[in-house]
Formats: structure tokens, sequence, C-alpha cells
């Protein structure tokens, strides 16, 4: 089957169907459903391959992120694909663990298929490697990094919103003794999540006792070592604050194990709101980020900018503001 069986069948030139299939507006509305009811009567699959060397376009966008095992990003995955299934777009995923040399591999698998635009949904990048990005003209979109400049978009994360409404949160149910366990402080957004921590502490005079203040690595098991380490020091806090959900899941592990009780002797509030942290035991108080949000705003920066095309324009510059879920990990002061 090829694209000439499909032209007959639809009534219509080669060079409309080829302009279907690329998306081009100047093909009619009536006449776009033609040729789609006929690829799908005749079930033809458009060479991708072919269609990149035609049109300049791959149709293809890539997706950078940091942890495939967060469920944080596979959320922000799905959320960043169905947008892009509903523009035509397919997505090609790259996971680079932490890692500056697997991020080196996913720019130049991102290159081999020439992409028509990367959204970086991790805080670290490699300034040389976005040059070479910048050097073929391939839009970019950041998350938590960098500034607009022509071609290059951010999304940024009001992370200080977030942990200010949780604190505030605490302070109103007495507590005054608040933990807090930190991502790796070699990535930035830990750093701003840590930062935006210390200057709610300061502002509101909350007790500073030594070890209340861990790093963790963004795992439950990061999380449960960080905060048997706060138990093991006799610093008992009444609440902690995790960096994110699966830090403070791991955390609620180790007050279990110490044979304490959420949220009767310590309170426990997360970071992301991933799904599975209203189904803990109890339900996660926790502060969302929402993953289509950030995911339409990175898609729609992207599109922008390769419509933009030789123009060059700056780019795009969105915030993302937080909102606060109360649930179950959280109560007063027990005295």
């Amino acid at each position: 089957m090829n694209i000439k069986a499909v032209a007959k069948s639809a009534n219509v030139s080669t060079a409309t169907v080829s302009r279907t299939i690329n998306g081009s507006a100047k093909v009619s509305p009536q006449t776009a459903e033609r040729v789609r009811m006929a690829i799908e009567a005749l079930n033809f699959y458009p060479n991708t391959n072919a269609r990149a060397l035609g049109s300049g376009r791959s149709s293809l966008y890539g997706l950078i992120i940091s942890d495939i095992t967060n469920p944080f990003f596979p959320e922000l995955v799905k959320a960043f694909d169905d947008i892009a299934i509903m523009h035509g777009q397919e997505v090609l995923i790259a996971n680079t663990n932490y890692d500056p040399e697997r991020m080196k591999i996913c720019v130049t698998r991102m290159l081999q298929r020439k992409v028509d635009g990367v959204a970086i949904m991790t805080s670290e990048m490699d300034d040389r490697l976005v040059q070479v990005f910048s050097r073929r003209h391939i839009p970019l979109v950041f998350l938590d990094t960098g500034t607009p400049a022509p071609g290059v978009s951010c999304v940024h994360i009001d992370y200080s919103a977030g942990i200010d409404a949780a604190v505030h949160h605490l302070i109103e149910l007495g507590h005054r003794q608040i933990a807090f366990i930190s991502g790796p402080m070699r990535l930035a957004s830990a750093r701003v999540r840590y930062k935006a921590f210390m200057e709610c502490t300061a502002r509101d005079h909350l007790d500073t006792i030594p070890n209340l203040i861990q790093e963790g690595n963004h795992s439950v098991e990061g999380g449960h070592d960080a905060m048997k380490r706060i138990l093991d020091s006799r610093a008992r806090p009444t609440a902690v604050m995790a960096s994110n959900d699966l830090t403070a899941i791991g955390a609620m592990g180790a007050i279990a194990e110490a044979g304490l009780r959420v949220p009767q002797d310590i309170s426990v509030v997360g970071f992301d709101d991933i799904h599975l942290s209203a189904f803990t035991i109890p339900p996660l108080t926790t502060v969302k980020l929402p993953r289509a949000e950030i995911a339409n705003a990175a898609f729609r920066a992207l599109l922008n900018a390769q419509h933009a095309g030789a123009k060059k324009k700056r780019g795009e510059e969105h915030t993302i503001r937080p909102t606060f879920v109360r649930r179950k990990s959280t109560g007063p002061v027990s005295h």
C-alpha cells in the first residue's frame, strides 16, 4: 500500500495526502478528514523517516527526564504524550538517571533522530550540550533552570509558595520543631526547596535543633535512612517536611519502625502529590505539582518556538504555582 492508493481513494493529489500527513494548514478540514478516512480504510502507515526527509521536520519532540522510577516523571511523560498526540507529534523519551554521561547519550539520540524540539525536564544540564542544540536551531524548554533566550523557553516551579503553604499548615497545628529531609544538594531543584524551607524557618522563628535537617536522595530508601538518622540522634521533631513524596513515604516507614505513629507522634508532609500519595496509610499530606499544567506549558513553548522558525523570537517563561493538599498524615501537636 502506498501514498498513490490513498490519493486515489480520497480523490485528491498525492501532494494533498502528504500535506495532510504533515499537518499542513493548507488542507481544508473536510479534505483532511477524507484523506484520514482513506488512510484508515487502507491501513496505510506513513514512513516517518521519509516524512522527515521530505519536510525537514520529524514531527518528533524529545523529552529528557531525570528518574523514570520516580512516579512524578511517568505522570509528567503521560501528560506530555497526551498533548503531543493531539497535535500529531511523537515523543522520544530519554532518562538520565542524574548521570552527566547518560545526558550526553540522550542528547546524541535526540540529534540522530532529528527532533523538532526538546523539553528538558531535569534541573541539571551542561551548557555545552545546550549549545549543541542551539547551533542546530532546535527549540528547547527547561524545567527549573535557565532564562528565556531566542529558541529557549523556561518553566519554573514556585517551590517557595508550596513550601510556605506546608510550613504554615504545620505551624497552625502547633508545630515548632519541624525536621526537613532535602533532596540531593547537587540538584538545583533540591537546593531551591531547601532554601525555601530555611527561609520559612527563619521568618517564623521556628526552633532550630541540630540534626533536624538531613539530606536524602529523592527515593523511598533515602527518606527512610534520613528519618532514621533524625530519630537516632534523639532530636525528636513533632513534624517532618520532605523534599518529595517518595522521601516522605520512606520517612513514614522509619517512624513506624521506631514504634511511633503518624500523625499522632510525628506529622509528615511530602511534595509532588504523586498518585500513590493518596493511598498511603495514612494518606499523605503534600504539595501538588500539576503535571498536566507543566507538560502543557512545555509543549506549547516548543510548538510556538517551532512555528516562529527563522524569526528566533525570545522564548517563553511560565511559572507554575503548586497547591497544598491536606490529608491524614498531619495533625495537631500531642501534649
